[in-house]
């Protein structure tokens, strides 16, 4: 499965986008993808089935957010979401930045991607989420 950076100011990329996040998790806001760095993997069939983004942070100029991500369910336990992880570590130490946050909400299959690729959990002195919440950042300066 190749995974490849799109442009994100392409209607047809975001028509790709839009629709992998319905598919992949049809109970959230859809986020807004028109900024930021977005990947999305096809198959051996050329069928988009994954997908994740990384923006700056809001909140620390030298900070990447892991923004969104998901494989659709045919796809889940490929190790696309830790390949995906990878793919916008690359791109956050390309931007000069030195660490990367992001979050999860009841979802262990994430949480446990984000431990092995690095991440460690911390509390915000500002929470940004939800109530039960967890917070997860990569030091890419080490």
């Amino acid at each position: 499965m190749k995974i490849n950076r799109v442009n994100v100011l392409d209607a047809s990329v975001q028509e790709r986008l839009s629709i992998l996040q319905s598919l992949c998790l049809p109970h959230d806001k859809p986020y807004d993808t028109t900024r930021g760095y977005w990947w999305i993997v096809r198959d051996a069939f050329n069928v988009d089935c994954a997908f994740g983004g990384i923006v700056a942070s809001s909140r620390w100029s030298d900070t990447g957010y892991l923004c969104r991500a998901g494989v659709i369910p045919t796809h889940r336990g490929d190790g696309l979401q830790k390949r995906l992880i990878r793919a916008r570590l690359r791109q956050a130490r390309e931007l000069g930045w030195n660490w990367v946050i992001t979050d999860t909400y009841h979802n262990p299959a994430s949480a446990n991607s984000l431990i092995s690729a690095g991440f460690k959990m911390f509390e915000p002195t500002s929470p940004w989420g939800a109530n039960g919440t967890l917070y997860w950042r990569f030091n890419l300066r080490k």
